[in-house]
């Protein structure tokens, strides 16, 4: 359909698709309605991190396991994690597949004093002035706020991109935080930093889809496709490209170009 710089055509056709997915109908069934349900900056960007940290597998199971990890936090997450003792912290459970208490309890004590002394998050992921994607500030972020948890079990739900990770879940959380919200999905907090700069959150289904597109050509979903991927998406639209997140999803999810190939019932 499409080599690594897509055509016009290829385009104006992703741009109908995410449209037609980047609608605020969108947002009951996803992670993302995890975070919207706060008002206040940092709790939509705290509980927005740990969302897109066990954003894997199912969305219904996602969105089953995030809205137990909140239940007993109130209407101010970040206050309750700030104000909590070690009793209180270990009192609570915070799990979802292989993500389990123990992960939870670090990341519990590694929000709590983030949020002791910081304000937002949003610094913590800022680029550099020769960098050209966030995947250095990722890096820089892991080692921040794991500490000395960083060499744990933990610390593989703070994926690498230094070393190879596609670090899907840390791009989809930047995703929501740095997009604009103009659409109503996206919450657009993070102004300083630019969008231009964000990857797509790159899984199975989105690499399969863009595969199929012909704007992928590496069969691993690692970081060199990211890199890959970025190139192809900004070609399309520089500005803005992880738009492209929501078409690709609502292909796969439509399972319309997998029936046009021949791929599907």
């Amino acid at each position: 359909m499409a080599g690594l710089i897509p055509s016009a055509e290829l385009k104006d056709w992703l741009d109908v698709w995410a449209l037609r997915y980047e609608q605020p109908d969108f947002i009951p069934e996803d992670p993302i309605s995890i975070p919207h349900r706060y008002t206040r900056r940092e709790d939509i960007e705290a509980v927005g991190l740990m969302t897109a940290i066990i954003a894997w597998g199912r969305r219904s199971s996602i969105v089953q396991s995030a809205n137990a990890m909140f239940a007993d936090l109130g209407d101010s997450p970040v206050a309750f994690l700030v104000d909590s003792s070690e009793e209180d912290l270990l009192a609570l459970t915070w799990a979802h597949r292989t993500f389990l208490p123990e992960d939870g309890w670090r990341f519990m004590r590694a929000l709590q004093a983030w949020y002791r002394n910081h304000s937002t998050l949003e610094h913590a992921f800022a680029a550099r002035r020769a960098e050209s994607d966030f995947g250095p500030a990722i890096d820089r972020f892991r080692e921040t706020f794991a500490g000395n948890w960083l060499h744990t079990r933990s610390a593989k739900h703070l994926a690498s991109p230094a070393q190879g990770s596609a670090a899907k879940r840390l791009h989809l959380f930047l995703r929501w935080m740095v997009r604009s919200e103009a659409r109503g999905v996206d919450f657009g907090l993070w102004t300083s930093l630019s969008p231009r700069l964000l990857s797509c959150p790159l899984d199975v289904h989105t690499g399969n889809v863009a595969r199929d597109l012909g704007i992928l050509s590496r069969k691993a979903n690692d970081r060199r496709t990211v890199l890959e991927l970025d190139t192809a998406l900004r070609a399309m639209d520089s500005k803005d490209p992880v738009k492209y997140d929501f078409a690709l999803f609502g292909l796969g999810e439509s399972g319309w170009l997998q029936k046009s190939l021949g791929k599907g019932a």
